[in-house]
């Protein structure tokens, strides 16, 4: 009989990511049937989901019984949260704690959470502006709290953000510049989130016992811009330069709070540290002894080079 992963954030990259990992896992799509949580049942990515056999519903994280229905039979569930970008807000925490508190009641077996180190705490409190990290952390506290069993997924930073949101931008000197708030030395965990986050996440499914209580680190290598600039231009063949902006030039990119939350975001990968300097080696032999391998910068680039021609 097979079990139940129920995916919260079925449309998101993450939880995307997740679903199209274990329906193309010859042992996972095997041994667990998916239901995928989203918001909007009726949106075409809903709909793609149902044609590949996830059951897709809906559910309320202020709504207690429309959780516990939507987790309802679930052996196992990944849950990413959603941040506010918001001031003074705990809506994530709060969004996270519903989930979880269903998760308890209805008896989940492993819980795989998205989580993110707490950047108060790491650094005494020099950087008190960046809670979609400090929220995600006080949602993992609480799980460990409750005892419920799971594995915490934290991923780096995301290669899409260079081709999304336009972080390597051609100047009208036909130079590609890459401009951050810290310096060249500043080591960035990168990862191919829609491509590769469901295979940590896979990882932590097949060796739930092994991974219970274990923070995998979700990230292929770490990469300062000098490195990743380099390996730009050698995918794409143009030119390059990385300029480092005082931090008021590079909050007025973004509107209101959310220029300063990540300026502080950015300052924290620069010191102590995104993953506070911890080894990436054991979280990728996990990967790697569960079947799966990681895309690297460089073949990211490959995939994605049409976006800079």
């Amino acid at each position: 009989m097979s079990k139940l992963l129920t995916v919260f954030g079925a449309t998101g990259n993450q939880g995307r990511s997740v679903i199209n990992t274990v329906l193309a896992d010859p042992i996972l799509s095997q041994e667990y049937k998916i239901r995928g949580i989203t918001r909007d049942t009726s949106k075409p990515d809903a709909k793609a989901l149902a044609d590949k056999g996830v059951e897709v519903v809906s559910a309320d994280t202020s709504s207690p019984s429309s959780l516990s229905q939507a987790l309802s039979g679930s052996t196992s569930v990944f849950l990413v949260t959603n941040p506010s970008f918001t001031e003074n807000s705990d809506a994530e925490f709060q969004q996270g704690k519903a989930v979880v508190d269903a998760a308890k009641e209805v008896g989940v077996e492993h819980l795989i959470f998205s989580s993110l180190l707490n950047v108060i705490d790491s650094t005494g409190g020099r950087l008190k502006n960046v809670p979609h990290f400090d929220q995600k952390a006080q949602v993992e506290q609480y799980i460990r709290d409750l005892g419920i069993p799971a594995t915490f997924v934290l991923p780096g930073y995301f290669m899409s953000n260079y081709v999304s949101m336009g972080l390597i931008r051609k100047g009208d000197d036909g130079v590609y510049t890459l401009a951050y708030p810290v310096n060249e030395g500043s080591k960035f965990p990168l990862v191919d989130i829609e491509g590769d986050f469901g295979k940590y996440v896979g990882s932590a499914l097949k060796n739930p016992t092994k991974t219970q209580g274990v923070q995998i680190l979700a990230a292929s290598d770490y990469y300062t811009p000098t490195r990743i600039l380099s390996e730009f231009e050698e995918v794409t063949g143009h030119k390059t330069r990385f300029v480092q902006i005082d931090y008021e030039t590079y909050k007025s990119f973004m509107p209101g709070y959310l220029g300063l939350e990540m300026l502080e975001n950015h300052l924290f990968i620069e010191e102590p540290g995104y993953f506070l300097g911890r080894s990436l080696k054991e979280s990728q032999e996990l990967v790697a002894d569960a079947g799966f391998k990681l895309t690297s910068w460089k073949e990211f680039l490959e995939k994605n080079k049409g976006v800079f021609a």
